[in-house]
């Protein structure tokens, strides 16, 4: 039998392993989360990507315009017969024209409030809400409501200038066509809206409000499974998604293959979930360099370069 003093002993000793091993499983846990740079993205799973999803503002967009790289990058991609789809923020007006003259595949808009997708053989446009008709017009009446209670307690921000084309949300810029207001200002735009019972999302630009239980990820899953015939699942290891702000968490989350462009890094440990992977360059050019990766071949690396690690951030 052990003495006291020796099973003392033992007893630290065993709380310091048990202390260690936990330590080291935080922070192997910790490495996992950590995002890398794209360029180290691995070969094989480049040839199986089939589908690019993409936010757009400040994912596409830099100082908020479309630079020319994004629409070459999207023609290259549909020619090696990816799939492209948008997933937004931005309102059904916008979502019309950019489904009907884009290079795309169809769209979510709304943060999820609808999908939209041209048919270019019967040339007809396909629009599928979550809510219906009445129940978007029923929501608008609560959301003028909310409205008034957040430009009265947010001095400085704005209803979102394109607010005339939505459909189902309210959109409050806070630094779009505003001076930016702070990142705890914008969340207290949240709580207006959370205090009323909607959801709300920050994003890049915009604090997006509805009611309803759905966001970009639960309609994307209904634009899979209606218009490509996919369950998201099951195919969800051939989705890279692209995105930048805090509206995109639940995509970064769902998707092993995630990126943020550059200037996601501003929301960094203020995310639910952060993407994977991460480009050197922000916006537009970002998505350019990913779509170029993506499309590079193997072989036009030496073998040295192709087994070289990710680099984390």
């Amino acid at each position: 039998m052990l003495s006291p003093r020796k099973n003392n002993i033992l007893s630290v000793l065993y709380q310091l392993f048990v202390s260690v091993l936990h330590t080291a499983c935080i922070h192997k846990e910790r490495d996992k989360e950590r995002m890398l740079h794209f360029s180290g993205f691995p070969e094989d799973v480049k040839a199986n990507i089939g589908y690019v999803l993409t936010d757009i503002d400040d994912t596409l967009t830099n100082d908020g315009r479309l630079p020319s790289v994004v629409f070459t990058a999207m023609e290259d991609l549909k020619k090696a017969g990816i799939r492209i789809v948008p997933v937004t923020g931005r309102p059904a007006g916008w979502c019309d024209h950019m489904a009907r003259m884009w290079p795309i595949d169809g769209l979510v808009g709304e943060n999820g409030a609808f999908y939209f997708a041209y048919d270019r053989t019967r040339k007809k446009m396909v629009r599928r809400y979550w809510k219906p008709e009445k129940g978007r017009r029923s929501d608008r009446k609560k959301l003028d409501k909310i409205k008034e209670e957040i430009l009265k307690k947010i001095p400085g921000c704005a209803v979102a200038s394109d607010q005339a084309y939505r459909e189902a949300d309210l959109a409050i810029d806070y630094c779009e066509d505003v001076p930016p207001l702070s990142m705890q200002e914008a969340e207290e735009i949240v709580k207006c809206f959370m205090k009323s019972g909607a959801r709300a999302k920050i994003s890049s630009i915009h604090v997006n409000g509805w009611f309803g239980d759905y966001d970009k990820l639960a309609m994307t899953r209904l634009l899979f499974e209606e218009v490509f015939n996919e369950s998201l699942e099951s195919v969800k290891d051939r989705v890279i998604f692209t995105g930048d702000s805090p509206n995109d968490a639940p995509m970064f989350g769902y998707f092993p293959n995630s990126v943020g462009v550059a200037n996601v890094m501003r929301f960094k440990g203020k995310m639910i979930s952060e993407p994977a992977w991460v480009t050197e360059k922000e916006g537009g050019y970002g998505f350019a360099e990913m779509a170029e990766t993506l499309l590079s071949r193997s072989s036009s690396k030496t073998p040295s370069e192709a087994s070289k690690p990710a680099r984390p951030l």
